[in-house]
């Protein structure tokens, strides 16, 4: 009688051990899922904000694009003006920490002005 005390009190502690490991495996699941949700949140915020951007610099005339050409820091971003062809205009807005690595890019056709 004394031995089977034993071991259902082993059997108990050992279903205790394997019930702690279940629910630390599951919160650290949880976690994970809670820090990509917030990453993803981030991530939509800060493309939103550059497509309010990019919006806002594809209604420059051409020449306000011609005095942009070149890359330059606008707030938390860098913006890159291209010109491939007379009438065309590449506009690419990057991320500073992420510098080599385009979010948003469009390219913009501006007709020349006749003298």
């Amino acid at each position: 009688m004394r031995n089977e005390r034993g071991v259902v009190l082993l059997e108990v502690l050992v279903a205790v051990v394997i019930l702690a490991a279940a629910g630390i495996g599951l919160v650290e699941l949880v976690g994970s899922g809670l820090r990509a949700e917030r990453d993803a949140r981030l991530r939509e915020s800060t493309l939103a904000t550059e497509q309010r951007l990019l919006s806002a610099l594809t209604l420059l005339n051409r020449k306000e694009l011609d005095q942009r050409i070149g890359r330059r820091r606008i707030g938390e971003f860098i913006v890159d003006i291209q010109r491939p062809e007379r009438t065309l205009y590449r506009v690419a807005l990057l991320q500073e920490q992420a510098s080599q690595v385009e979010d948003l890019v469009t390219v913009v056709y501006r007709a020349e002005t006749t003298p």
